[in-house]
């Protein structure tokens, strides 16, 4: 997965939610442009609601999906 391609994800305006789906089957949602960042190789994914993280190698990143917003 190339960071420059998460970045322009988190930065469209307006955000659209989207799910990183990992080589291990892992899944991470990231519904709001200020839970993630990419530092380097690695896409850092917070959960505010249980103060948890996730650090993710781009290298293992296996899929990118966009999330259909609600109507």
């Amino acid at each position: 997965m190339n960071a420059e391609t998460l970045r322009e994800l988190l930065r469209r305006q307006p955000f659209e939610p989207f799910e990183i789906r990992m080589t291990n089957g892992d899944i991470h949602t990231v519904r709001h442009p200020e839970v993630a960042m990419i530092v380097g190789g690695r896409a850092v994914v917070g959960y505010p609601e249980t103060e948890r993280i996730a650090i993710l190698s781009l290298l293992h990143v296996a899929a990118i999906e966009m999330l259909r917003q609600a109507a």
